[in-house]
């Protein structure tokens, strides 16, 4: 069967064919709108990469599980009676049912298959199955069922963040991100205590688009102030007739203003790139940098940290950044949005708010309202981008051009794989996130046709 899809597909398993789908300074439209492409990702570009399953807060009591989805493959991350944390494959060993269809809850000691009973331990071990006896002299115990749930071999967890490659080789956690987990630490470091919590569950809303178009605009600098004007612009434009003889600027105006930042606020502000397509926007300045300090906090952070400490990690105030292939990290104000492939013109975003532990609760306010002004169906900026996104799946239907141009600060062959901090309104970091997308959907391929051959 696989070799008769492979027949009729337009590009099959061609590493080079694929990889010619990415030219140095555009991509071809199939990257967004073939669903071949689509598919092709879910069993090669997800697989193996490093994929955010969930954060070990989550899971704070033995018993605690969250489902999460990596490509198309369910997983269920679970807290075992002896505090260590375990990721699964989200179905049983027998007929192949969901073990837990929720998005999160407390199982108990154990889990229970909802067709037949089986259960499992919170390590995932086969603990029972009904009747038992009609498995005796079958040779069930040489079977991979009788090893209980099928266990992800690949997760680390870094700072509570759990992430997990489900391709048995490829690059290891340490190589796949390296100085980019900076951003992720700088986050946790803002709590006096160096812990986050969940505390709440995320805003949830499809986008009628490719789940790259999502991705690329965490790191476009030069959309805001123009797909904004209409929202973000009009509300400045309100705040500033209406607040007469007021000096204090309310958070909500707060937020949302910096939108407005023109195009030399984001060039001054730059991007850093890493290798396999991390990046981030805000090196030196970014639109989180004037917020009100928030009392008591600073005293709480210098006496965690010392002076010197406390003053670097609150000073980085990075804006976006990028962990390829679908999450992107506001450290500054404690945010994770997930951007999960569902079809190839359809995509589920969640986006997480983190309470810094031990912090004063204004700041968990402001990014909760963050998150509500900025991130949701009825946010300020949110449906404007949702527009763009969807205009963007229409119209790369056109066979006018079959082409998307990522030509923005191109100064000819560009070194991959490297860390550097350019200009920020550069489309290097689009770029350089294609590479990666290259990189990682063609790198087990030829290894793939050989084993089917």
């Amino acid at each position: 069967m696989r070799e008769a899809r492979d027949a009729m597909a337009k590009y099959g398993r061609d590493a080079h064919a694929i990889a010619a789908l990415v030219r140095e300074a555009e991509v071809h439209r199939d990257v967004y709108v073939d669903p071949e492409i689509f598919e092709l990702e879910m069993e090669h570009l997800f697989p193996n990469s490093w994929v955010y399953v969930g954060h070990a807060s989550q899971l704070a009591k033995p018993g605690d599980f969250i489902t999460a989805t990596i490509g198309r493959q369910p997983v269920l991350a679970s807290r075992h009676t002896d505090g260590s944390i375990h990721v699964f494959y989200n179905r049983c060993p027998h007929k192949g049912v969901k073990i837990a269809s929720e998005p999160c809850g407390n199982t108990g000691k154990f889990f229970r298959c909802p067709y037949h009973a089986w259960s499992f331990k919170t390590d995932g071990s086969l603990l029972a199955i009904p009747l038992k006896k009609g498995y005796e002299g079958t040779g069930f115990g040489d079977t991979q069922a009788n090893e209980g749930l099928s266990r992800v071999k690949n997760v680390v967890i870094h700072r509570d963040f759990i992430f997990a490659r489900l391709s048995d080789s490829g690059v290891s956690f340490e190589d796949y991100f390296g100085e980019s987990l900076s951003t992720i630490d700088n986050m946790v470091d803002r709590s006096p205590e160096g812990k986050l919590a969940v505390l709440a569950t995320p805003i949830r809303y499809m986008h009628t688009c490719n789940w790259k178009m999502l991705v690329e605009n965490q790191t476009d600098t030069c959309h805001p102030m123009v797909a904004h004007e209409s929202s973000a612009g009009t509300a400045v434009k309100v705040w500033k007739r209406e607040q007469g003889d007021s000096t204090e600027t309310p958070m909500a105006v707060q937020l949302y203003g910096p939108f407005m930042s023109p195009y030399e606020f984001y060039e001054q502000s730059g991007i850093r790139i890493w290798p396999n397509g991390h990046g981030h926007t805000g090196v030196a300045n970014s639109i989180h940098s004037n917020y009100s300090d928030v009392p008591g906090y600073l005293d709480q952070m210098v006496a965690a940290y010392g002076e010197k400490r406390a003053h670097e990690i609150l000073g980085e105030v990075r804006h976006n950044t990028v962990y390829f292939p679908n999450i992107m990290v506001k450290g500054a104000v404690q945010i994770l949005r997930n951007f999960i492939p569902i079809a190839v013109d359809k995509t589920l975003v969640e986006s997480w708010v983190y309470r810094l532990v031990g912090a004063p609760d204004k700041l968990y306010e402001r990014a909760l309202m963050y998150n509500r002004f900025i991130n949701a169906p009825t946010s300020i900026v949110g449906h404007d981008d949702l527009e763009m996104y969807e205009r963007a799946q229409e119209g790369l239907k056109s066979n006018g051009n079959q082409w998307v141009n990522l030509r923005r600060l191109y100064e000819g062959h560009e070194e991959q794989d490297v860390t550097a901090v350019i200009n920020g309104t550069s489309e290097r970091q689009m770029r350089n996130q294609f590479h990666a997308w290259a990189k990682f959907m063609t790198m087990d391929m030829d290894k793939r046709v050989e084993a089917a051959e």
